[in-house]
């Protein structure tokens, strides 16, 4: 059988490919990279970008993109943290209202679904790009953020809310579980269900959707309001492993997110991916980071690798949409 770069086979497998070359390519120049004590340092952060991009993937898949993951992400730890350290005071009602780990870990993901929801809401009733929409609600969380820590990190969570981002369970970091419980869901929800087929007809072509009957507004609310979510669970594993709500958390996360998902095969020009490939994509980006780091490579080079990295995998999108 001959098998060319553009057989169909090679073009499913491309991220997986890239993502061998790669762990190749590091484990030849640094022996401290396949290593189990850093392999499962690299699952547990990449844990984080994996639940973002999870929800991303839906977003793109419907040929919409979010900007404000890593603002949600801030305000949606700093809320988790808040909450479960201070409580909520109703000083007009005289009212101290306490909250558990758990309780704490709703809220943030209350806040999370509310401010995707939000984006979703005034993408769809005023016909803003996504771009312009999930840009503002960038500058809006982060906002948000400085003014409910006053700047100042909240931290000194207690011991149950840390083994969340520091535990293991069964040989297996917690973070991990938790993004692979997300991944579960998602792929259920684009496979399984007739939400999942939506998605995709939206992203393939919005107007025949419609004319199909599909509720798009609906849709998006539900998608966006999803993404929002996904990026507060990984809020809460981000202030979870570090044990403190930090006031920049989250930033330049949007932009790790989106390129798992490119680099994961999905279209930016909607209703083509998978959520399988973005995970593989989201690895492929802490591998990267992680063999960085171990070669001593100075942090500004790695922003530029990661950026050449992210060109790439756009343009390999584009020749690939071109060859159909």
């Amino acid at each position: 059988m001959n098998i060319t770069l553009n057989h169909p086979l090679v073009k499913k497998s491309q991220s997986l490919i890239a993502l061998f070359l790669l762990c190749l390519f590091i484990s030849l120049l640094s022996d401290k990279f396949m290593t189990s004590t850093n392999l499962w340092n690299v699952l547990r952060q990449i844990s984080v970008n994996v639940c973002i991009s999870v929800g991303m993937t839906l977003v793109v898949l419907m040929a919409g993109i979010d900007l404000s993951v890593g603002s949600v992400l801030g305000l949606s730890a700093a809320v988790c943290a808040g909450v479960l350290k201070n409580g909520l005071v109703f000083e007009s009602l005289d009212l101290f209202v306490g909250f558990t780990v758990l309780g704490a870990i709703l809220a943030a993901m209350l806040i999370g679904m509310a401010l995707g929801l939000f984006n979703g809401w005034v993408i769809t009733k005023f016909a803003i790009p996504p771009f312009v929409a999930t840009l503002a609600m960038l500058t809006i969380a982060r906002g948000l953020t400085m003014l409910y820590t006053e700047g100042i990190p909240i931290s000194n969570l207690g011991p149950k809310f840390e083994f969340i981002g520091s535990g293991w369970i069964l040989g297996i970091p917690v973070p991990v579980w938790i993004s692979l419980i997300m991944v579960l869901i998602v792929v259920f929800l684009t496979n399984k269900t007739t939400f999942g087929r939506y998605i995709y007809a939206i992203g393939g072509n919005e107007k025949a959707a419609f004319l199909s009957g599909i509720s798009i507004n609906k849709i998006k609310l539900a998608v966006y309001g999803i993404a929002g979510m996904m990026a507060a669970v990984g809020g809460i594993l981000v202030t979870s492993r570090l044990n403190s709500a930090q006031p920049n958390a989250g930033m330049s996360y949007e932009l790790d997110s989106i390129a798992a998902v490119v680099i994961g095969g999905t279209s930016l020009s909607g209703g083509v991916g998978t959520v399988t490939g973005t995970v593989i994509g989201a690895i492929i980006i802490g591998v990267l980071n992680n063999g960085l780091v171990l070669l001593d490579v100075s942090p500004f080079w790695q922003q530029v690798v990661k950026g050449i990295v992210i060109l790439l995998a756009v343009i390999i999108d584009k020749m690939n949409q071109k060859n159909k």
